[in-house]
């Protein structure tokens, strides 16, 4: 049986030191601009759509990482096109969330809706 000395130790490395010693903790920065353009950059060469779409969403939306994982494409292109606008339940909150999708968000969608019906199916 563990006591609360030895949960205690799990908090420290071998040496002593507190095992966020220098780490940031808390809220993080927000992305920078430069920071958001480099990643969009690396995820058009990978040739990443979906991921792509998903960042996009992301950044548009201002949402929390659960709403955006549970966004479904008829939140967002329910006619096989890119909305201009889009509204979403939050998780949390209960509340209905408007946001508008930027030219380049919508492209990337559409990309990746190309892309995913180009894909041959089995059977």
């Amino acid at each position: 049986m563990r006591t609360m000395e030895d949960k205690h130790d799990d908090l420290q490395d071998k040496n002593g030191q507190p095992w966020n010693k220098g780490k940031l903790v808390g809220p993080k920065p927000p992305l920078r601009p430069k920071h958001v353009w480099s990643i969009r950059t690396k995820l058009q060469a990978l040739g990443r759509t979906r991921d792509l779409a998903i960042f996009n969403l992301a950044i548009d939306s201002k949402l929390r990482g659960c709403d955006v994982v549970s966004l479904k494409v008829e939140h967002v292109a329910p006619h096989g096109y890119a909305l201009e606008r889009a509204t979403v339940c939050q998780q949390k909150t209960g509340r209905s969330v408007r946001f508008e999708l930027s030219e380049q968000t919508r492209q990337a969608i559409e990309d990746y809706l190309l892309a995913a019906t180009a894909i041959p199916t089995c059977g």
